[in-house]
């Protein structure tokens, strides 16, 4: 079974492409193991059937070259932060082991973002506790807390603790958000209108990774805020 450098947790299949898709690609590159946990199948969503947005994620995950991708199914809208939901979450952490998670934006217009950050928080707590028994298929697990949990900012602004230059992997971040062709704007499309299909979303994604990139002096980035503060040894890894 693989262990994961990286797990990124979303709410919906494709809030990971928009939001932090670039810091995956650039993280592949440098040859780390990247997965994403999707808690639900979209199925609420104004546009696409759970059975598109599954084929459509797995075409985005062979863009971004992940080592990992699953969906847990929870049921979209109406998840909530309680037991049963961190403990299926823990398992997937105890059963990846990734050093650093990047979860969904703390608050946002979407109430499934701020609730999926804050519940991939408390079951990165829950994976550590050793007292917590689970296991997948009959095999018990061990327990497992990753180092590092970082919020990645989706659609309202919020004041970033680190940006990571994705300068270099526009190009893939755009790709594969474009594998979800039923959820953005498409002329030949007779599924009503939602809120990202409109024809200025995808500009406004574009806008906010070059206001990112602008803060560190690059021409695309994307923010993250953290839970703690990042300890470092070197001041020179810092850009």
């Amino acid at each position: 079974m693989v262990k994961l450098d990286i797990l990124a947790i979303a709410a919906h299949p494709d809030d990971a492409e928009l939001s932090c898709s670039g810091t995956i690609a650039s993280h592949v590159a440098k040859g780390y193991r990247v997965g994403i946990l999707d808690l639900t199948q979209g199925e609420m969503g104004t546009r696409g059937t759970p059975a598109i947005r599954l084929e459509e994620s797995n075409a985005a995950a062979r863009v971004l070259g992940l080592s990992a991708r699953e969906n847990l199914a929870f049921e979209d809208v109406f998840f909530s932060e309680e037991k049963k939901y961190q403990v299926e979450i823990a398992k997937i952490l105890r059963k990846y082991r990734p050093e650093i998670v990047l979860a969904n934006a703390i608050t946002d217009r979407h109430p499934d973002h701020g609730k999926g950050g804050s519940l991939a928080t408390k079951a990165c707590f829950l994976s550590g506790l050793r007292r917590l028994e689970t296991e997948i298929d009959g095999v018990p697990q061990d327990a497992w807390r990753p180092k590092a949990v970082y919020h990645y900012i989706q659609n309202n602004y919020i004041e970033p603790d680190l940006v990571v230059d994705i300068s270099d992997y526009w190009e893939v971040k755009k790709n594969s958000i474009l594998a979800f062709k039923s959820q953005f704007f498409d002329p030949e499309s007779r599924e009503p209108e939602s809120f990202i299909s409109r024809p200025g979303f995808l500009d406004f994604i574009e806008a906010r990774a070059r206001e990112m990139g602008h803060k560190i002096s690059v021409t695309y980035g994307e923010g993250f805020t953290v839970e703690r503060v990042p300890g470092i040894e070197n001041l020179f890894h810092l850009i």
